[in-house]
């Protein structure tokens, strides 16, 4: 996520009442469930990887 990305929902409970949490960068509150959670961009994929639902190996495209 970039500096200015922040979430709409809590990944708990779907709430939208987050607010900044004190721990740090992509660190978040929310007020409805009382948990913290931290977001965080990994990476991209590899462009010739697909993820096959059925076994969760992946397929060369």
């Amino acid at each position: 996520m970039t500096e200015r990305a922040a979430p709409f929902y809590c990944p708990y409970c779907g709430d939208e009442d987050l607010r900044p949490s004190e721990e740090g960068h992509g660190a978040w509150e929310c007020a409805s469930c009382n948990r913290a959670f931290r977001l965080s961009f990994l990476g991209l994929l590899a462009k010739g990887l697909r993820r096959d639902p059925i076994d969760e190996g992946g397929t060369a495209i």
